[in-house]
């Protein structure tokens, strides 16, 4: 009788135990399962775009648990030049049409780009513009230090094209690698004008002051953007494209002074 009662006694324990051990093997792949998958989604985007996809990534964040965008900013033609030579990015958004034809021409995205915004150059000066600078062509005056973006970056290329149709030259003391090196050169005192994007003026908060002329409307900038071909994250890349061209990307952009595509 001992015995049957110590095998029985010994039988409950063993399925007690297994029992237990289901449950908590159980509890363990729910919580696992149920945890938001960590992804990384990379962007390549024209230095102009830092302020606004910052904002517009981090509420993509929120909206995707587990995801992180992480941002590389920097002059367009430099970023194209970067992704034809093999970098690993999932998404390319490029403030020139130009630039983005030599992805789209080398075959490395996954579908036709998309203008999302527009942009206008804008002068922009020293706080208080102490110089007196109205028009573009007083930036052609001799005794003003002014700085361009450098021809091949979509910012200079505006420059350039404007300076065609007006017939004004310019002999800037510098050409930048991109608009925000151009604005430093003002913001620093290094220049007493320079040529960025109304964006970038207005992402300055008063540190340089705006003077805007007619002839900017002769040089659009046009902002494409696309998923690219060998993204490691396609479905993200796609969904971060759509949140830009969508209701909180548009009013998120046009707040900071971009134009509508």
């Amino acid at each position: 009788m001992k015995r049957v009662l110590a095998s029985v006694a010994a039988a409950g324990l063993v399925l007690t135990l297994a029992a237990c051990g289901s449950s908590s093997t159980s509890s363990g792949s729910a919580a696992t399962s149920g945890a938001p998958q960590a992804r990384t989604l990379t962007v390549l985007a024209a230095a102009s775009l830092t302020g606004t996809f910052a904002a517009i990534g981090k509420q993509f964040e929120t909206d995707n648990p587990g995801v992180t965008v992480k941002f590389s900013y920097g002059g367009s033609s430099d970023l194209a030049q970067q992704i034809v030579n093999g970098s690993p990015a999932d998404v390319f958004a490029a403030a020139s049409d130009a630039t983005m034809k030599t992805v789209t021409d080398a075959n490395l995205t996954a579908s036709p780009s998309t203008i999302f915004a527009t942009n206008v150059l804008q002068i922009a000066t020293v706080p208080g513009n102490p110089k007196g600078i109205a028009t573009f062509a007083d930036l052609a005056k001799p005794d003003f230090k002014v700085v361009v973006c450098a021809a091949q970056v979509p910012c200079g290329a505006a420059a350039t094209k404007i300076e065609k149709a007006t017939g004004v030259t310019l002999k800037p003391v510098s050409e930048e690698p991109d608009v925000k090196s151009a604005l430093s050169k003002v913001t620093t005192g290094n220049a007493d004008a320079g040529l960025v994007y109304v964006t970038d003026v207005m992402a300055a908060k008063g540190t340089v002051q705006g003077v805007s002329f007619p002839e900017a409307k002769n040089a659009v900038t046009n902002y494409p953007i696309a998923v690219l071909k060998n993204a490691s994250q396609a479905d993200l890349a796609a969904k971060f494209v759509a949140a830009v061209k969508g209701e909180m990307g548009q009013k998120t952009l046009q707040a900071a002074g971009f134009g509508a595509p």
